[in-house]
């Protein structure tokens, strides 16, 4: 990657309009299937990466886009109204409650754009979601990172950061955190909006919420109007390449929102999409379900294999490469893993480097993550 002082003098006399922008890294997404295709020649690739359902989408899904192929050269609704209505009902909110995005990501953009400047700051967990930080710089803001609490956010340390930076404008807290799988109890959560003071906008990120339904802090909504929640239709629901995500807020919030995102950022394709996956939650509920009976398999195959793990609360579960084990490292492992055909994701970015962060699939695809690591353990 090029310093920062090579790509201010590359650009020169064109600047950045914060300085911190140079020092951002692109956000390396988990290894496409087609990419280790192309580097290794393998075609019998399982992807454990990125999230992603396993189980696919509703077939409601695949009938509703297939009934938008004659319409593709028609721009979408720019209001989503039909999507809005459904969420609306989905979520006991009001359709002016309600900001659609190009996934969840687009959405938290739209947030930092919208609220916060470069005199202010942002206050987000150490080993959360690495977005957040990309956001500040972003913004020329102050990142403000604290340090977590067995894994997972320290919310009452964040709350004395809040008081400690009196320009802080927006919180981020993800419940269940991604990559850690932790999750925060909703008397916590309470608490800490509360402490904050209302100016302090609180984003709670929810991209895992159907894998946890006892996280849902919706009600936090109708008491509190500095709060956001933002969601996502790229987990349990299985619409990754579609991009579609949504925000509950109060209705003050949502209407600066929808002046700042883009005209039709969520496609035709993707509201028809996204509208059949809300009304199928036997799917939701059936993706659950194998989840957790496949998180639990594996919990009992890391144990047997002497690999400690975080306990998760979503489709994913963060695996200690342990420091002591000769000649092994979280590194080697998944460049092992990778020539066998099985793609996990490495931690280095989130400062966790000897850890690797695996996505649930399906049986078969975890009994083939756990032999192709028994025999890279065994053969090392």
């Amino acid at each position: 990657m090029q310093s920062s002082q090579s790509i201010e003098s590359s650009l020169s006399p064109l600047v950045p309009a914060y300085a911190s922008i140079l020092s951002l890294a692109p956000y390396q997404a988990g290894k496409p299937i087609e990419e280790l295709t192309r580097e290794y020649g393998i075609s019998d690739v399982v992807k454990l990466a990125s999230n992603e359902n396993p189980v696919g989408c509703s077939p409601q899904v695949t009938l509703a886009i297939t009934e938008q192929l004659s319409q593709l050269a028609r721009y979408p609704d720019g209001n989503g109204y039909y999507l809005k209505q459904a969420l609306a009902d989905f979520n006991d909110v009001n359709v002016d409650q309600i900001t659609l995005g190009n996934g969840s990501d687009d959405l938290l953009d739209i947030l930092a754009r919208s609220f916060v400047g470069a005199d202010a700051a942002m206050v987000y967990s150490q080993y959360a979601f690495i977005v957040y930080p990309m956001l500040a710089k972003m913004q020329g803001a102050l990142g403000v990172e604290v340090p977590a609490q067995r894994f997972g956010h320290d919310l009452k340390a964040m709350s004395q950061a809040v008081q400690d930076n009196p320009h802080t404008k927006m919180v981020f807290i993800a419940n269940p955190n991604n990559p850690t799988g932790t999750q925060l109890a909703h008397k916590e959560l309470h608490a800490f909006v509360a402490s904050v003071p209302s100016s302090v906008l609180v984003v709670l990120d929810e991209a895992y919420i159907e894998y946890s339904p006892e996280s849902n802090n919706r009600a936090l909504i109708d008491e509190f109007d500095n709060v956001v929640i933002v969601r996502t239709f790229s987990k349990a629901y299985g619409l990754a390449g579609l991009r579609v995500g949504y925000a509950l807020s109060s209705v003050a919030v949502a209407d600066l929102l929808n002046r700042i995102r883009q005209p039709f950022n969520v496609s035709r394709v993707g509201l028809a999409a996204a509208a059949a996956a809300l009304a199928d939650q036997d799917f939701i509920k059936k993706t659950r379900l194998i989840n957790d009976e496949q998180m639990r398999w594996l919990e009992k195959q890391f144990d047997a294999l002497g690999l400690g793990f975080i306990k998760s609360h979503a489709n994913f579960i963060m695996v200690e490469i342990k420091v002591e084990m000769e000649d092994i490292t979280a590194a080697s492992i998944h460049d092992a893993l990778l020539k066998q055909g099985v793609i996990v994701r490495p931690l280095d970015g989130y400062g966790l480097p000897n850890w690797l962060r695996i996505t649930v699939g399906l049986a078969e695809d975890n009994m083939r993550l756990i032999d192709t690591l028994r025999s890279i353990l065994t053969d090392d």
